[in-house]
């Protein structure tokens, strides 16, 4: 997966389409034709949706292809251009996110260790929160130390209904407790 920050120096073009999925309506936006946000219904920190630009779901193509996999238990990996805002800091913490295998947690603090910022665990966590590609960028696999579902942006029942999935279960498991 490559992910870039974005530093406009001329006008973008942004897109947005939304589709189906176990988890409700998420919203796909791509700035430039490459995938910048994933958003889900009711998620904490989702800009308005008049900044997601003019709907197309042609830049979409392979991000929604991926995703049915994803949820059909065909794929535990995504491979798709990215396109990252944030702060140096934020951006390092979800690369660091990628690197979570499927069906594995960290917790905050072991993320922190891992970016060699052993006392960041808040920051990550904070970092962790403004991820603006949920799923893609499996930000649902970091956990609070003593193993219990700690904030999430798209909502703790969302987040452990991806854990559960990624655990074996299916797509629209959600009583299935994990810890």
């Amino acid at each position: 997966m490559t992910t870039t920050g974005t530093t406009p120096t001329s006008p973008v073009t942004k897109q947005h389409t939304v589709i189906d999925s176990p988890y409700g309506p998420l919203t796909l936006v791509a700035t430039d034709g490459v995938l910048c946000a994933l958003y889900m219904t009711d998620q904490r920190h989702r800009p308005p949706q008049e900044t997601f630009g003019v709907p197309d779901p042609e830049p979409f193509g392979e991000t929604v292809q991926q995703l049915t996999e994803y949820f059909a238990g065909d794929r535990t990996a995504f491979d798709l251009p990215l396109s990252l805002g944030g702060t140096p800091f934020q951006r390092s913490v979800w690369e660091e996110l990628l690197k979570i295998p499927y069906g594995e947690t960290r917790t905050y603090g072991e993320l922190a260790e891992e970016l060699g910022k052993p006392g960041a665990s808040r920051a990550v966590g904070l970092a962790n929160g403004k991820n603006p590609v949920g799923i893609i960028v499996p930000c649902h696999r970091v956990i609070g130390a003593s193993g219990s579902l700690t904030g999430y942006g798209g909502g703790l029942d969302r987040k452990q209904r991806l854990l559960a999935f990624e655990s074996g279960g299916t797509a629209g498991d959600g009583v299935q407790a994990l810890f």
